[in-house]
């Protein structure tokens, strides 16, 4: 009888290789088991891109969520003043000094509510290569325009009223407004930070270096730095943009130089740092800011502040000049000052047409005639 014999097997579970004649295994066949462990792998990396992209936009919409904006164009109506001729940009940049929540803590003194402590007036020309930003000193005396509060009430116009207490009485958008219709130039953007948020950017970021060139000693804001160069935390930065005792004449219009000073460090210090190169601590930042920030509503996402923000890139906070509005004393109330005239509506003027600012509009009288910093 004849026998048949039976293929042997190895101890593997996988069959063996086909023979493809004299030149080995069949290249074209694969084991079965790499097969099943290269989809275990395929697998496991689709799970770990699902589960980034999925961190990723719960991260997004957690940021994204936290700013807040306003329509300016329904808060404000119709009555506003045409946009630039050209591709020019103007941004109402607003500090908020709210006595609530986690600005409760902070040196901001005994005052009761929220004022606009900051305000400036932002303008980017074009070909966005440079920048001035113009400082509207708090205690100016301004006509405030019929406004419509958040809450829906109506706010009846006003003459001779202090231009921080605007944004307690009617919110951002009055202020918005009653920039608009002082200066004729139309806001493009507007964007608002609380204390809170700005002293928790300057720590993120590390500090902000400053130069000083005199003491300061101001018992209100607690600030106390000698003549020379220093490196300011969150506290102590908040503590030197709100000093006005401890310089100058004791009055809003020596703050106003250590807040354009102070601006131009902190944008210096940003752009060397590349933090929009770093992802772990552009995310410090952007979380950090974007819950005390609140915009217009055409800037209230990441994705647009970061478009607005590459549109910018090109400026230089270095050669950015810093200005104050030309102001002189009130004749009725040598505490409170007034837009001196012709210099501001020069200046106004010259924003309003996208050309450069004539250094006539640049002084102001209330500063004993010199130019402003």
């Amino acid at each position: 009888m004849s026998h048949v014999s039976t293929p042997q097997h190895s101890d593997s579970d996988d069959p063996p290789y086909r023979t493809g004649g004299d030149h080995g295994p069949d290249q074209g066949t694969v084991r079965p088991r790499r097969r099943r462990t290269g989809r275990k792998i395929l697998i496991a990396l689709a799970v770990l891109v699902a589960a980034a992209g999925g961190t990723g936009y719960w991260l997004y919409n957690g940021l994204d969520s936290n700013i807040k904006g306003v329509d300016l164009d329904q808060a404000i109506g119709d009555n506003r003043p045409e946009k630039l001729p050209t591709s020019g940009q103007n941004l109402l940049v607003l500090g908020s000094d709210s006595r609530a929540g986690a600005n409760a803590g902070l040196h901001t003194g005994k005052v009761a509510g929220a004022r606009s402590d900051t305000a400036l007036v932002i303008h980017v020309p074009e070909g966005r290569q440079a920048a001035v930003a113009v400082s509207i000193p708090r205690d100016t005396l301004v006509t405030r325009p019929k406004c419509t509060k958040s809450d829906g009430t109506k706010l009846p116009a006003a003459d001779r009223v202090m231009f921080n207490s605007v944004y307690s009485l009617a919110g951002p958008a009055c202020v918005v407004k009653t920039v608009e219709q002082m200066s004729g130039v139309r806001m493009d953007h507007f964007m608002e930070i609380d204390f809170a948020g700005f002293k928790g950017l300057v720590d993120t970021i590390g500090g902000v270096t400053v130069t000083v060139n005199q003491d300061i000693r101001d018992k209100s804001s607690g600030l106390e730095l000698s003549a020379g160069t220093h490196e300011l935390d969150g506290t102590q930065a908040l503590e030197f943009v709100r000093t006005r005792h401890g310089i100058g004449d004791g009055s809003d219009l020596g703050r106003i130089g250590l807040q354009q000073k102070f601006l131009t460090a902190l944008l210096s210090e940003i752009k060397q740092q590349d933090l929009m190169g770093s992802p772990g601590k552009s995310y410090s930042i952007a979380k950090q800011l974007t819950s005390s920030l609140t915009t217009d509503s055409d800037l209230a996402s990441l994705t647009k502040l970061a478009e607005f923000g590459r549109s910018m890139n090109g400026v230089d906070p270095s050669t950015m000049e810093t200005i104050m509005l030309p102001v002189r004393y009130d004749v009725q109330d040598p505490n409170r000052v007034v837009p001196a005239e012709p210099q501001a509506s020069q200046l106004w003027q010259a924003l309003r047409k996208d050309e450069t600012i004539p250094e006539s509009a640049k002084k102001s009288p209330a500063r004993g005639g010199s130019p402003t910093p």
